[in-house]
């Protein structure tokens, strides 16, 4: 008689891919940057491309804030602050939408206190993802008026739905004082060529959340990549975004 091996077809299925690297002690370090990128590329098998083999379905990593490096970057962040991060479709649209979003902060009572537009190397990435590569930036926002960080983080969220609302056209990846969402419209091995912040030794983290993503209702496009905001998962096919 024949023994019946553990693996069994019956229980093989289609799925995105996420990993999760963490230090337990809440340390971070560039060094758990770069393992959940190593995490990234093991998921690359997660994922697929279509006619463009260099443009894959979207991959990304959620990762705590970066203040040693945002503090380098700007020393006179205060010590509340929140950063969105947003793909703007149409470039020539960037500076209206700066305008448009000073004027919504303002009104609820958030300061703007820069923008930045997010280094990129678009060579590192297939045609079909450059010919639709949006306009990358993120809005620093004060936090030192609200009396603590709940109330800021509601005023994020606020600030972020008024922003998707008003600008039409423009995604945003993540908009919070505690994490930031670097993703896109590529493969698990690009992310790191292409973001050049993720090759700073000061940016740190003391978790990375990866996802490589594997379309199967919806196609292929930037805002779609994963993580999104809040944290990544399986089911934006069925249920939408967050």
């Amino acid at each position: 008689m024949n023994a019946q091996a553990l693996y069994d077809p019956m229980n093989e299925h289609d799925a995105c891919g996420v990993g999760l690297v963490a230090n337990i002690n809440n340390v971070a370090s560039h060094q758990i940057v770069l393992q959940g990128i190593t995490v990234l590329k093991r998921l690359m098998h997660r994922g697929a491309a279509g006619g463009d083999p260099e443009t894959g379905d979207g991959a990304g990593l959620l990762l705590s804030m970066p203040h040693k490096f945002f503090r380098k970057l700007y020393p006179e962040l205060p010590a509340r602050y929140g950063v969105a991060m947003f793909f703007v479709e149409n470039t020539l649209a960037a500076d209206a939408f700066d305008v448009k979003i000073k004027e919504i902060a303002a009104a609820e009572g958030v300061k703007v206190l820069n923008f930045r537009e997010v280094p990129v190397n678009p060579e590192k990435i297939g045609r079909t993802a450059r010919e639709t590569l949006p306009h990358i930036r993120q809005v620093f926002f004060d936090g030192t008026v609200f009396e603590n960080d709940g109330a800021f983080d509601i005023k994020l969220y606020v600030v972020r739905r008024l922003m998707e609302k008003a600008c039409k056209g423009l995604y945003v990846c993540s908009c919070s004082r505690r994490s930031i969402v670097y993703k896109g419209l590529l493969l698990a091995s690009q992310i790191e060529g292409f973001y050049k912040d993720l090759n700073d030794l000061d940016f740190e983290s003391p978790i990375a959340l990866v996802h490589q993503r594997y379309s199967t209702n919806t196609f292929p496009t930037w805002p779609l990549a994963h993580p999104f905001r809040y944290l990544a998962h399986n089911g934006e096919e069925r249920f939408g975004q967050p």
